[in-house]
């Protein structure tokens, strides 16, 4: 897979997970209803979080990020659902495989 396809799909998901996470601590400290919310998401998230930064560092060498863009990627994981926000914006700037042949030929 390429990595900037590995980099959207961990930042949906990190996303995803931060939004089961911030359900479950609802439950379980505004409702007091249920931990497993938290029991469940929080694991689920911690290891998406990992996978978000291993795959923003993945793709900011792969595709030569600059210094900033990469360090606002490795920023974007500690808000919750600004992994989203970061990769549409990554995700606009991109360039199109279109626009590198037209550079080539």
């Amino acid at each position: 897979m390429q990595p900037f396809r590995i980099f959207r799909i961990t930042a949906i998901a990190e996303a995803f997970s931060w939004t089961g996470l911030l359900v479950g601590m609802y439950l379980k400290h505004v409702t007091e209803t249920t931990e497993a919310g938290v029991w469940l998401f929080g694991r689920l998230h911690g290891a998406l979080f990992v996978a978000y930064l291993v795959a923003t560092l993945w793709v900011a060498r792969a595709e030569r990020w600059s210094p900033w863009r990469t360090l606002f990627g490795l920023a974007a994981s500690i808000p919750p659902l600004t992994t989203l926000i970061f990769e549409r914006w990554v995700a606009r700037r991109r360039e199109s495989p279109a626009d590198s042949v037209a550079a080539t030929a």
